[in-house]
């Protein structure tokens, strides 16, 4: 069926980006705060009131973002729209309409080519930021995604999108927007304008970076939809994997500071009244108020109860739906759009442009009904709010082909503004034919599932709302007319529609509600606005996941869950690490760290010793060190052979996987050899290590027990950390001690930040290679650790919920037996190593 999919499909090997050479969220306790440790009381408040500070700052430069947007926005489409209708009007009489299509296609045109060109420029700046902003909160940092060039890319293009016609909105880019200010602003830099640099050494880390980033996704929902504590609970739901109590406060700080500005200036500007706060939002639903000569009307009942359920589901059935179709475009354009040249991609926009505008303009001339205009039935003592959106809603109502006293209703919800097509459908006096709903319903579903997805800078809000509220408005029209429930009220029908789709496709359930009561201003609405989410998103997880998550998933990217299920706590943490670890010692040759960082692109290394004095220990028959991770001798020889071939190509450092291997007596096929080369290693004689200095490399020509011997763990060094002590030349000779070695402040260390050179492009012949470099002071001597018994569930929640990176896996005697990320995390990898698990049994 379309919405069920097997895992077959799940599991199609599509082409990924591999984010394994990605910058991880730095979580790991820097050791060498001295910034931090430095500080008294009053130095710590005002460390404190910077932060506060900047996250105003962050809230009011999103809200001048959103208006701007917002300006042009309207600039355009009033420019546009004008000059189409004023042209159908003379070509209706004329029989012209073929030029007033051509004129609206010549605008519709431009506009998204210019769009698909600003995506070139910056291709993270398509679509609506939102994965790519999860991504960055949950610990992956995408290249690019908080960059200056981003944000004006993604500013200028979300306007010519919305201005060409495409089923787009605004509202959703707006968070992307809001999070690379937050990311942007406190670092008093940028990478696009380097004369722009001040010397402000504090918040460079990867930490205070992500909690502003949070603070200005919170914002740009806020400002979008004039909802700050919708945008608190959308950055703690929907973005950031990591929170703590005291960034709520702040987090919620920026959003009222984005809708204030915004609110202040759209208001000023729109009505010349500066300080009514009259529109705090760029989407605006509007007051929902029955007029007062309809006494039976209510804005909902008990009875409405069963019919909005019945919306859910409908709604959760609708967002699978399109959420599968969208997933099977998002595989078709990886495999035959992407590969091509770029051109490819904005020749798709444009025939998604054009392909838009002749459905558009061909159904409101065949397909439009001409209805009788009924007067505003708002008696004068309505609010001026209540006023004002029935002058909009009057003013946009459209009399395409339609005689005198009469308006297309087609046109009305086509050739409008988005915003004041959902005012239509909450607000309108008269009604819209069923046929009229179907259709656009229909065009507007397949047209969005389309449009989402191509390289232009697009938003799925408030399609999603446009489109459910007219699967709303249509559910209240047939209520009326065939069932005869006089009492319902349509606008109320046509928001639990918006509600049910938009649940459907996202699947948001808390953070959505309250955008959807703040957007309203009516709390009444939250019972049925909840209860409505709620079935919607249990109807649409029955079959996929929120539209978001797959695009994450399509991408490749380690997004952790928020729990692991029960069956993987079958699976240890011995079974999910990673072995094969590359290593360094606390005083090594640069020869050895240039090789290493040259050859390997991994972002941090254990920092261990020989343990020489447990070699006897770990040379016994039966007994190994760590007698808890069993493996077949088969298993043992051919990772052993593995990892000759991986020393022999890439000159790395050995693998430590067999100090922790337990001889299991199990009949497996013997080698070719005429000995077990397993029972030589464990009988062999004990000879000492040899001569090991640190710009040595492991041999092919080692034996068993010199390329697997025990390694004392004593911390974690990061790649960037050794890139910055080559570049600045830390070292010493060895004729000299390690005291003789330049110190460097953690200001020093992190006046890189965020690109530190690559170590490809560091030019290092000015270094001896024989010199010593001691990373001790720069390692954390105490980063999380774990047992290799420790269950999956625990390990998972660890790194969650400490937000860190990297766990080592530490055995009882303090030696690293391999170590954890996020890949060895994600669902896909968890899966097959159950799989592996049950095999075995």
């Amino acid at each position: 069926t379309i919405l069920g999919e097997t895992h077959e499909e799940e599991d199609e090997i599509l082409p990924r980006k591999d984010y394994e050479s990605l910058d991880y969220d730095r979580c790991i306790n820097d050791p060498y705060l001295e910034i931090l440790e430095s500080m008294d009381n009053k130095k710590a408040q005002r460390y404190e009131a910077v932060k506060w500070m900047l996250v105003f700052a962050i809230g009011v430069c999103t809200g001048v973002v959103g208006l701007f947007v917002d300006f042009f926005v309207r600039l355009f489409t009033q420019l546009k729209f004008r000059v189409v209708q004023s042209s159908v009007e003379e070509c209706t009489e004329k029989g012209c309409l073929a030029l007033s299509l051509l004129e609206m296609l010549g605008f519709n045109l431009t506009f998204v080519f210019l769009a698909s060109l600003l995506v070139l420029i910056q291709p993270v700046a398509a679509g609506s930021g939102i994965p790519e902003i999860k991504c960055y909160l949950n610990g992956v940092k995408v290249p690019g995604v908080v960059r200056l060039r981003t944000v004006v890319c993604k500013a200028m293009g979300v306007l010519f999108s919305v201005a060409g016609g495409l089923f787009v909105g605004k509202e959703g880019p707006m968070i992307h927007s809001g999070a690379v200010v937050g990311a942007g602003l406190p670092q008093f830099q940028s990478i696009s304008l380097r004369k722009i640099q001040f010397n402000f050494p504090y918040f460079r880390s990867d930490r205070d970076k992500r909690d502003f980033v949070s603070a200005g996704a919170a914002a740009g929902v806020a400002a979008a939809f004039g909802a700050p504590i919708g945008g608190t609970l959308f950055s703690l739901e929907e973005g950031s994997s990591f929170w703590n109590q005291g960034l709520t406060w702040k987090v919620l700080f920026c959003s009222m500071a984005a809708t204030f500005t915004l609110n202040f200036f759209r208001s000023g500007i729109q009505f010349g009244s500066w300080g009514s706060f009259q529109l705090p939002g760029l989407l605006n639903f509007g007051e929902f108020k029955c007029s007062e000569s309809d006494k039976k009307c209510h804005l909902w009942t008990a009875v409405d109860l069963g019919f909005f359920i019945l919306m859910g589901i409908v709604g959760g059935l609708l967002g699978a739906t399109f959420n599968c179709l969208n997933k099977r475009l998002a595989k078709y354009r990886m495999r035959n759009v992407h590969p091509k040249p770029k051109l490819v991609r904005v020749l798709e926009s444009l025939l998604v442009s054009l392909t838009t505008t002749v459905l558009v303009f061909v159904a409101s001339m065949v397909l439009g009904e001409c209805r009788q205009m009924s007067s505003s039935r708002h008696s004068g003592n309505d609010t001026l709010s209540l006023q004002d959106i029935s002058e909009d809603v009057n003013s946009s109502i459209k009399t395409f082909f339609c005689p005198n006293e009469t308006y297309n209703d087609m046109a009305t919800l086509f050739f409008n503004p988005q915003e004041s097509a959902i005012l239509q459908l909450f607000h309108q006096d008269g009604t819209f034919s069923p046929v009229t709903l179907s259709l656009f319903f229909l065009l507007y579903f397949l047209l969005s599932c389309w449009t989402y997805g191509i390289s232009v800078p697009s938003g799925l809000f408030v399609p999603s709302l446009l489109c459910g509220a007219a699967f709303g408005r249509l559910v209240a029209n047939l209520l009326k007319s065939y069932i005869g429930l006089d009492h319902i009220y349509s606008g109320t029908f046509a928001l639990i529609g918006a509600a049910a789709f938009l649940g459907g496709v996202v699947r948001m359930t808390i953070s959505l509600t309250v955008i959807l009561i703040e957007s309203t201003n009516e709390i009444t609405y939250g019972l049925p606005i909840m209860i409505t989410l709620m079935v919607a998103k249990w109807t649409g997880d029955f079959f996929n996941k929120g539209i978001y998550d797959i695009h994450v998933n399509l991408r490749g990217v380690p997004l952790l869950e928020w729990e692991t299920g029960v069956e993987m706590d079958k699976l240890r943490a011995s079974d999910i690490m990673e072995p094969n670890l590359t290593y360094v010692y606390p005083h090594t040759r640069i020869q050895s760290l240039v090789s290493i960082l040259r050859t390997t692109v991994h972002h941090a290394f254990p920092v261990v010793t020989e343990n020489r004095g447990n070699e006897r220990e770990f040379m016994k028959g039966n007994q190994l060190i760590s007698n808890n991770i069993k493996f077949k001798k088969s298993s043992i020889l051919t990772r052993a052979g593995e990892q000759r071939k991986r020393s022999q190509s890439m000159k790395s450092y050995p693998s430590s996987e067999l100090r922790n291997m337990c001889d299991e007596h199990i009949a497996t096929e013997e080698p070719p050899e005429k000995e077990d080369l397993l029972q030589q290693m464990l009988e062999r004689r004990y000879t000492p290590y040899p001569n090991l200095y640190p710009d040595q490399s492991p041999s092919e020509e080692w034996t068993m027990e010199e390329r697997f011997r025990p390694l004392t763990f004593h911390g974690l060094i990061l790649r960037s950390q050794l890139v910055t002590l080559l570049d600045r030349g830390v070292c010493y000779s060895e004729s000299q001690s390690s005291a003789s070695q330049p110190r460097l402040s953690h200001a020093e260390m992190s006046e890189d930040y965020p690109r530190y050179p690559d170590i490809h492009d560091l030019d290092l012949t000015l270094l001896n290679p024989r010199m010593i470099v001691d990373v001790t002071p720069y390692m954390n001597p105490s980063p999380f650790t774990v047992s290799p018994n420790t269950h999956v569930s625990q390990v998972f929640n660890l790194f969650r919920t400490m937000g860190l990176r990297h766990l080592p896996v530490v055995n009882a005697v303090g030696e690293v037996v391999g170590i954890i990320t996020r890949h060895n995390l994600t669902h896909e990898f968890l899966q097959a190593r159950l799989r592996q698990h049950y095999q075995t049994i």
